[in-house]
Order: structure tokens, then sequence, then C-alpha cells
């Protein structure tokens, strides 16, 4: 059984943060052993079957509280060492870093983690560990673009593509990742130039979300776009007849970082630094890397299994023949503060 608290806003979050949990009707109990009390960004359906699995194999009952990462961070620094959450989700490492620099998880040693999940998904510390990946790559309209034109993530910011080019808003999480990505690899002055070339080549300023660009592309207001995988394979095997129609037109690249892969970000989370059923808290998280919730994140949400023993699922199996950049997803955080600046300065709103 799951308990749905919802997503809130930051002022009700705020205000339910401050108040004593006797009189909190929205906040989950805490200390009892046969739950889980999750605070989680992610938003899919995927999950509640996630969770619901995850009760019917232990037992243990999942209490479950939404909201934007920012919103989840505000509230378990304002809960402080009494906060209720076991373990807390978000759907890129840029979000998990944010709440790792808070100090709001504590490191986790499992055998079992480490098995599942390669060293480049996971803090380095066992402070959080990624459970599913996505790729950021490009949507693109083949009866313009060459695939050859769009193999590297440097062409993306060449003249070629003036006025071409559709992206959601510099300030999103995704793309403050590929940015950090970027300053990793390059350092700032080669990233800061991509970004200004990048700013120079939208073709209207920055709007909507990863899907709004792709049918953007196929639209005609641009040639190409910035989108996370699963947004695109959602589309193309969805049961929207439209969005199918998009897919038909619009195509998919993989374009690679310094000739070592595709940009790729995941989903994860990590055990809360103050939790009250933190057995249970790494009971989840080893669960989260099991073949099995493997396998059910890929197929209901298209997105690509983190743990490499796990085939990847109809299907997301026809677009993970791809090779992934092999950079550790904990560098992107630290380069947040810098390509925000990078790409503000630039003018990509």
């Amino acid at each position: 059984m799951i308990r749905t608290f919802g997503a809130v806003t930051l002022a009700t979050l705020w205000l339910a943060a401050c108040s004593p949990a006797a009189d909190d009707a929205s906040a989950p109990a805490g200390g009892q052993g046969g739950e889980l009390n999750l605070y989680t960004s992610r938003h899919y359906d995927a999950d509640l079957a996630l969770y619901e699995a995850f009760t019917a194999e232990t037992g243990i009952k999942v209490n479950r509280i939404e909201g934007n990462p920012d919103q989840l961070i505000a509230r378990m620094q304002a809960e402080g060492p009494g906060s209720p959450a076991d373990v807390f989700l978000a759907a890129d490492a840029g979000a998990l870093w944010r709440a790792q620099n808070a100090g709001l998880f504590q490191p986790v040693t499992s055998p079992t983690l480490d098995a599942a999940i390669p060293a480049n998904l996971r803090q380095p510390d066992g402070q959080w560990y990624g459970f599913s990946r996505r790729a950021r790559v490009v949507a693109y309209d083949p009866a313009k673009v060459q695939p050859a034109e769009i193999d590297t993530y440097e062409e993306l910011a060449s003249p070629r593509f003036r006025g071409k080019l559709c992206v959601r808003s510099s300030d999103n999480v995704y793309n403050l990742s590929l940015m950090g990505a970027l300053i990793e690899a390059w350092g700032e002055a080669k990233a800061k130039g991509w970004a200004e070339g990048v700013a120079a080549n939208l073709a209207r300023p920055p709007e909507g979300g990863d899907r709004d660009q792709i049918r953007a592309v196929n639209a005609g207001v641009c040639e190409i776009a910035l989108t996370n995988s699963y947004y695109y394979i959602r589309m193309a095997s969805g049961d929207d007849a439209a969005d199918k129609a998009v897919t038909d037109k619009v195509k998919l690249a993989f374009p690679s970082l310094e000739g070592q892969g595709a940009h790729v970000n995941v989903s994860g989370g990590g055990v809360a630094a103050n939790a009250p059923n933190r057995d249970n808290a790494v009971r989840f998280l080893e669960f989260l890397a099991s073949p099995k919730a493997q396998d059910m994140v890929a197929r209901m949400n298209n997105e690509f299994p983190a743990n490499p023993a796990v085939p990847a699922p109809a299907p997301v199996d026809a677009y993970a023949d791809f090779q992934a950049h092999p950079m550790s997803v904990a560098a992107f955080g630290p380069h947040q503060a810098a390509a925000q600046s990078m790409m503000s300065a630039a003018g990509w709103r």
C-alpha cells in the first residue's frame, strides 16, 4: 500500500516543515520498522508501480512526499535532525549533488549496490546511486540535417545552425548537467564559447519542455533540438498518434563528447542523513538496483537500465546500442554555478 501526499507548493512544504509533526497531517510517520518515508522529485507513473512492487516483496509501506528538488531540499533542511525522510530521489545527478552539498545524505556501504551500479553512475563515497540512465541527445529533421553534421556536441554551436536550434531554458537541470559535463571535459574557456554558440543558434527564445523542442523540429521552427532520450522514445512508442507522427519525421542522434560517447545523466537517490528507517532505506535502494526494478523502470518509463547486467527491454532496446561517455555523473554538480553563469552571460535564457 502506498500513502500518497502529492506534489505541493514551496510555501506549503515550508509551513509543513516548520510545524510540529503532531500538527502536520501530511508528515509521514517516522521510526516504524515497517515503513519507508520517501521524498521524491520524480513524477512518473512507473515509479508508483515500483513502490507497489517493493511493498509486495518486502511488506514495507512507502510513505511518499513529492515536490521539485529544491522544495524537498528546503523542507529537509528546515526539518533538521528530526526529518522523517529516509530516502531522497531526484531525476538528475545535478539535483542529487545539491542535496549532497546541503549535507542531506549519509554514506551507504552496500556490496549489492556496488556490484549492480557502475562506479561512474554513483557518488564515490556511497552518498547516492544512479538507478536509471538517460542520454541528452539531438532530435533532428533528416530532410534538412545529415547525421554527420551533429555527431559531436561541438557542432550544435557551429555557424551551420544559426537560428536553427531549439532548447529549453538554461536553468533547467538537464542543461546545467550537460554544461557541467562540458566544463569537466573541456575546461571553462571552451565551454563558455560553446554556450555562446548555442545562444547565437537559437531559433526562438527557450520555452517548454523537451517534447516541445521535438515538436518544434517537426513544425519547422528549428532543424535540431536538445532533448533527453526518454522523451523521444516515449513519444515514439506511446499511444498518442500525433506524437508518433512527429517521431516518424523527426529522428534521434547521439552526439559524442571528445570521441568517448554521448552525455549520460541518471535518476537516482540516497539515504537521508537522519533516516529513522535506515535499514529499510538501504533495502529500498538495493531493490531499485535489482534486475526486476531495472527492467520495470526501463520498460515503463523509457529510460535505460543503470545495471549493465540488465538488458534494455522494448521499446528502449531499439535505441540502447549507443556509446555512453564514461565520465562520472558526480562531476556535473560542482560545475553548476559556473554553468549557469556562463549560459546566462551568453544570453541563453
